[in-house]
């Protein structure tokens, strides 16, 4: 009989746990932000290494912290007169949680497009001079991000601790990126202090590199600034640089993978990661804009191709070979 009795009882507790189980406590229930999708505009000039670096790096430390992610992509083509088409573009999607800016043209068109979403720009040279941060230590309303600016690189040095002998530096670079004339201005002043003649060449166009090129045949080296227009045809500079034994230098280690000698300092991978941390902050973890001052690289690793200093016929000195961080 006692038995009898508790069976019902039973049943209605069992019927009771269970369903308090499917309730669940709030500490178990699931974290909607843990499982929102965000949507990221990115916008690029054009596609070379570098800035394919960067959008790499942004991207990894978005996976690697869980953050699930669309992308809408717009490019430029290389054209700086297409940035404003495609930041308009992006800026017309309401869904867009973020944009990222990838290099100046296309961070100075966000900025114009957007005022109020957040803009995180990479691969800008000089965010201030550009009017898009008001200074190095505090962000715009809506816009902040890392700089490829490298004052420790020095790369007029570096050039001359591997061709003792260079007088005359030859300089490619386009002179409507802002982020170009910075460069060139800064590598006039490092190579006066050293005795070493800059000999610049401007473009206005990809069109026009063959040109400019030529017009550096009695030079001793060639720098390549972080230019978006002359970076995307780095094969053709390094093809005229061999077959007139005229050694190539850049400003990132993405350039020195693809067969020039030698830099000091910029990795945009890594560049891109920081940006990415930035972004992980401000869509998961609830802070602002204005939380992230922009930055700029402070490191000098050395990155050196051993191949390319053989294809244009120099010897890189045993110390810079046991310095550098990365070797090709």
């Amino acid at each position: 009989m006692k038995l009898r009795r508790l069976l019902p009882a039973l049943a209605t507790m069992a019927a009771l746990s269970l369903g308090l189980s499917a309730c669940g406590t709030p500490a178990e229930k699931e974290d909607p932000a843990a499982t929102e999708t965000f949507n990221i505009g990115v916008a690029v000039i054009v596609a070379h290494p570098a800035l394919e670096a960067a959008q790499a790096g942004f991207e990894e430390v978005l996976a690697e912290e869980g953050v699930d992610y669309k992308i809408q992509f717009e490019n430029a083509q290389g054209d700086p007169a297409n940035a404003p088409t495609i930041a308009t573009v992006l800026a017309g999607n309401a869904d867009i949680d973020l944009f990222l800016a990838i290099s100046t043209p296309v961070a100075v068109a966000m900025a114009s497009a957007e005022q109020t979403r957040p803009i995180l720009f990479t691969a800008v040279t000089d965010p201030v001079a550009d009017g898009l941060v008001p200074s190095w230590d505090a962000a715009a309303p809506n816009m902040t991000g890392t700089s490829d600016k490298n004052p420790g690189a020095l790369p007029v040095h570096l050039i001359q601790e591997i061709m003792p002998d260079v007088k005359t530096i030859g300089v490619l670079y386009t002179s409507s990126e802002s982020n170009s004339l910075s460069q060139v201005e800064d590598y006039k002043k490092e190579a006066a202090e050293l005795g070493i003649t800059i000999k610049e060449q401007g473009i206005t166009a990809a069109s026009e590199v063959s040109v400019g090129l030529s017009a550096l045949a009695d030079v001793d080296a060639i720098l390549i600034p972080t230019d978006n227009t002359v970076v995307a045809a780095i094969a053709s500079v390094i093809a005229f640089g061999q077959e007139n034994k005229i050694p190539v230098f850049c400003a990132d280690s993405s350039t020195v993978e693809a067969g020039t000698v030698a830099t000091r300092g910029l990795n945009y991978h890594d560049l891109g990661r920081r940006t990415g941390e930035m972004a992980v902050g401000i869509l998961r973890d609830g802070k602002t804009v204005a939380d992230f001052a922009p930055e700029a690289p402070v490191s000098t690793d050395l990155s050196i191709s051993k191949a390319a200093a053989e294809s244009f016929g120099i010897t890189l000195p045993d110390a810079l070979i046991a310095e550098a961080k990365t070797t090709f």
